[in-house]
């Protein structure tokens, strides 16, 4: 019994994060429009075979397709992160990376030292997000007054 009890925290510990991981596939698949996902697919073309893509209609079938092959898992989530770098989707890029500080608990500065993840590069996506300060603003000069 004892042996059970101590089991208990992590297995509650298991499946809360595979329910924060469900919410965040969830959450990625509203956010993933039809268009959105030709473009998901046309960027990991070379992991998925032609056929097998045009099978693939919605986001979920997507995220199981990449589980089912071994490129995604509540603790590796590397490939979506690049997935969504490279096709220019910051809006999901962030909220991978939300998911992988607060629930994995694998902060930018920690990841360099893992192999759950890669480097993201989503602070630069934050410096875009934000409206420049008068300061940071490049004035042209007008241009020359013709003779």
């Amino acid at each position: 019994m004892l042996q059970c009890a101590s089991r208990s925290p992590d297995t509650w510990k298991q499946n809360k994060t595979m329910a924060e991981y469900s919410s965040l596939l969830s959450d990625l698949s509203e956010n993933i429009t039809n268009e959105d996902l030709e473009q998901l697919k046309s960027a990991c073309k070379e992991d998925i075979p032609e056929d097998q893509s045009n099978n693939i209609t919605s986001s979920k079938e997507w995220f199981s397709y990449l589980e089912k092959n071994d490129k995604l898992a509540q603790d590796n989530l590397s490939y979506i992160e690049h997935i969504f770098e490279i096709s220019r989707r910051p809006d999901l890029l962030t909220r991978v990376i939300e998911y992988r500080t607060k629930v994995l608990k694998i902060s930018e500065d920690d990841e360099i030292d893992t192999k759950l993840t890669r480097i993201p590069s989503a602070k630069k996506y934050k410096d875009i997000i934000r409206q420049p300060s008068e300061d940071e603003i490049i004035k042209l000069a007008p241009p020359p007054k013709k003779a």
